[in-house]
C-alpha cells in the first residue's frame, strides 16, 4: 500500500530526495556525516509525501512543494535527534541512533544544524504566511517534548495529557505538512482547512497505532525494541486504560514499573500481556479508527483526483501497518 502512495507523487519524490541530499552539505564533515546517516537509515517520508500530495490535490504551479517536503522532512529529523537523546535510546529503524553511533552532544548539535537549515529553506521559498505556521509548528513540537518529559514515570498521568501530547509532538506536523502544501497553490479557504484538519485527524491516528505497536509490534519490523515506551517511563494511551482497567494486582505492578528508573525486564512480558487482556490495544485502535474517519471525511471538498485517492490510502496505511 504504501509503494502504491508513493508511486502517485515519484517524480516529486525523488526530487525531493534529491533537494535533500544537497541540503546536507557542510563544511564540517561531522553535520555531514551525520546528515547522511539518518537520512540514509531510509523511513517512509510519510510527512513529506503528505506536502506533495497536498499541493498536486490542489494543483500546484510551480515547484515549491519540493523545498517545502524538504523542510517538514528536516524538522521531523531533527526532532528524532533530539528525542533519542533525551529517550536514551539506543535503535532506530533497525540502526544505531547517532547518540549511540556518536554521542549525544553531536546528536543534539546536529539537530540543530538541521533545524536551522530548515528555516534557511524556508527564507528561499518566502511565504511568510508558511513560515509563521512552520514556526508555531515547531515551537508546539517542543512544548509537546516538554509535556512528555513531566508525565515521565507518572503513572497518574490522564488520557487528557496523552492527548495533548501526541497533537503537539506528532500530529501538528502532519498538519502543517497537509496545510501548508495547500497554500503553495490557489486552494480555496475552504480546501486548505479541510487539509489541515486531514493533517491533525492523520497524525493523531498514526501515533495512536505507533503506541500500540510498542506493545503489539515485533522488534524486527519496528526497528526498535518493542515495550521502549514502558522501559522510558512514558505513559502511553495503552498504559493509561490498562491502569484504570486491570485489577489492583495489576495495576500496582504497573505503576512500580513505569515509576522505576529501570524497570525489571521480567515485568515487561507481564505488563504487556496486562495490557493486551484489558482491551487496552483495542480502545486505543478504535480510537485510532474514529481519527481516520474524521481524517477521510474533511476530504469531501477536495475535487476527485489520484491524489485525492493517495491520501486516502495514507489513512488506511497509516491504521492498518505494523511498523
Amino acid at each position: 500500500m504504501y509503494q502504491q502512495i508513493r508511486s502517485v507523487v515519484e517524480p516529486d519524490f525523488l526530487a525531493v530526495d534529491k533537494f535533500i541530499v544537497s541540503q546536507l552539505h557542510s563544511n564540517v564533515p561531522l553535520v555531514e556525516n551525520i546528515g547522511h546517516y539518518i537520512v540514509d537509515a531510509g523511513g517512509k517520508r510519510l510527512r513529506p509525501i503528505l506536502v506533495l500530495l497536498a499541493a498536486r490535490c490542489c494543483n500546484v504551479n510551480n515547484e515549491q512543494h519540493i523545498p517545502l517536503a524538504a523542510v517538514i522532512e528536516f524538522i521531523h529529523t531533527a526532532t528524532l535527534l533530539h528525542d533519542d537523546v533525551v529517550d536514551m535510546s539506543a535503535l532506530r529503524r533497525g540502526r544505531p541512533t547517532v547518540n549511540a553511533q556518536w554521542n549525544n552532544p553531536s546528536s543534539v548539535l546536529v539537530g540543530d544544524f538541521i533545524y536551522s537549515r530548515a528555516f534557511q529553506i524556508l527564507v528561499n521559498i518566502g511565504d511568510m504566511s508558511i513560515m509563521e505556521i512552520i514556526a508555531d509548528t515547531t515551537n508546539k513540537i517542543a512544548e509537546g517534548e516538554v509535556l512528555q518529559l513531566l508525565t515521565k514515570n507518572n503513572p497518574d498521568s490522564s488520557e487528557q495529557n496523552y492527548r495533548q501530547v501526541i497533537q503537539h509532538k506528532t500530529a501538528i506536523l502532519f498538519q502543517a505538512a497537509a496545510q501548508c502544501g495547500a497554500m503553495l497553490t490557489d486552494a480555496t479557504q475552504e480546501q486548505t482547512n479541510a487539509l489541515k484538519q486531514f493533517g491533525m485527524h492523520l497524525g493523531t491516528a498514526f501515533q495512536l497505532i505507533d503506541d500500540v505497536l510498542d506493545y503489539d509490534g515485533d522488534s524486527e519490523s519496528l526497528g526498535k525494541n518493542i515495550g521502549d515506551d514502558l522501559a522510558e517511563g512514558k505513559p502511553t494511551l495503552p498504559l493509561i486504560h490498562a491502569l484504570k482497567h486491570a485489577d489492583k494486582a495489576d495495576a500496582d505492578l504497573i505503576r512500580k514499573s513505569l515509576t522505576d528508573e529501570q524497570p525489571p525486564t521480567e515485568a515487561l512480558s507481564q505488563i504487556i500481556e496486562i495490557v493486551r487482556d484489558c482491551g487496552s490495544l483495542t480502545y486505543a485502535r478504535d480510537l485510532a479508527e474514529s481519527e481516520s474517519k474524521q481524517a477521510l471525511s474533511s476530504l469531501s471538498v477536495l475535487p476527485p483526483s489520484q491524489y485525492r485517492d493517495a491520501l486516502e490510502l495514507m489513512v488506511q496505511f497509516s491504521l492498518n501497518r505494523n511498523h
